[in-house]
């Protein structure tokens, strides 16, 4: 049956991102580690994913997304382990039947952008303005969508999540994210890196590679999680502890000389734990940004899609020119030229209070 809010094509978008510090966004972590206060960083970009909402037959959700084949069942019998399973789990979520969804990434697909969480974050803020009910408020804040999209992923993650790419896709900008739980309830505080991110110089001062083959963080993330709840590598958590507290502090001087340092210890010492975290181009790509004075750092958990690069002005337009030689030797990789987004999340029909 047709929703009564549901009159019109609704559309939200919200952008991808790159991080350091990642996986200390999940509870696992971060309850253990609160003592050392542990933060993550991301910066969003303009690679927004869009999604958009159309009517279709009753009883129906249809799905489709460059990179995926299109699929469609009955509101109650959605899979959830479908390549498409968060975006359907949403859907049954608000009971989203008679709706074709439609998702637009600029993104490559799986490429460790956090574009499955932007896309979620974007679903369940479009998903509040044509399907509320009348016990649901008249407007929501950016931190409910994000709290909703990501419990919803880890219900069928089928291992922990964390919180940061939802929040980079609601909030924009560069920040950090500090995890330090309280007895209230709030699990985060954040941190706003540059005062005005629009006047900062920051994105000439990276680089964002695609490595032209796809990732799977599942596997990785697990491996971590794992690998800490036995009590293994706690030294070296410990450690990405303090090269992320330490690679922000840099960051807000701008000196992007010590943060690119922090940056490489950080890597360093996830290779060590989990060496697949880098393909051999990722290798090259990282060992060049070193020989120029640059940090880099895959993006996400790893294992394939994007590393990107930090450093001084000058070391980062030289490795660009060692980066495109690089890449040129597959067909599939190339360089991300996006600025950097500062607008977080938007939909057409929907305001957020504050």
């Amino acid at each position: 049956m047709k929703h009564p809010f549901f009159d019109d094509i609704i559309r939200a978008s919200a952008p991808c991102r790159v991080d350091m510090g990642g996986s200390l966004d999940i509870s696992t972590f971060y309850f253990p580690l609160r003592h050392l206060k542990p933060c993550t960083f991301n910066a969003a970009i303009h690679m927004r994913t869009e999604v958009s909402l159309h009517p279709y037959r009753d009883g129906y959700v249809r799905v489709s997304s460059k990179g995926f084949e299109s699929a469609e069942f009955m509101i109650d019998t959605t899979p959830f382990d479908h390549p498409l399973g968060l975006m359907f789990a949403v859907a049954a979520y608000f009971r989203a039947d008679g709706v074709h969804i439609h998702i637009e990434s600029s993104s490559p697909p799986r490429s460790a952008l956090g574009g499955s969480s932007s896309a979620a974050v974007a679903l369940v803020a479009a998903c509040y303005a044509a399907f509320r009910d009348e016990h649901m408020p008249p407007m929501i804040s950016k931190d409910q969508v994000v709290f909703l999209a990501h419990a919803l992923e880890q219900s069928v993650a089928g291992v922990p999540c964390g919180l940061q790419d939802q929040l980079a896709a609601a909030y924009g900008g560069v920040n950090a994210w500090y995890w330090i739980p309280d007895m209230d309830g709030k699990i985060y505080r954040k941190k706003n890196i540059f005062i005005d991110a629009r006047k900062s110089d920051f994105r000439n001062h990276i680089l964002i590679a695609y490595c032209g083959v796809p990732h799977e963080s599942r596997d990785v993330n697990s491996r971590w999680v794992k690998q800490f709840i036995s009590g293994m590598h706690r030294s070296h958590w410990k450690e990405i502890v303090l090269c992320t507290q330490s690679f922000v502090d840099a960051l807000m001087k701008e000196n992007y000389k010590e943060a690119s340092w922090w940056m490489n210890r950080e890597t360093d010492i996830r290779f060590h734990m989990t060496p697949d975290v880098l393909d051999d181009m990722g290798k090259k790509l990282v060992n060049q940004a070193v020989e120029s004075g640059c940090g880099a750092r895959f993006t996400g958990a790893g294992g394939g899609g994007c590393i990107w690069a930090l450093g001084d002005r000058e070391n980062i337009d030289q490795l660009k020119i060692k980066w495109e030689n690089t890449l040129s030797e597959r067909q599939t990789a190339y360089l991300i030229d996006e600025e950097l987004d500062t607008d977080g999340l938007w939909c057409s029909h929907l305001l957020f209070n504050q």
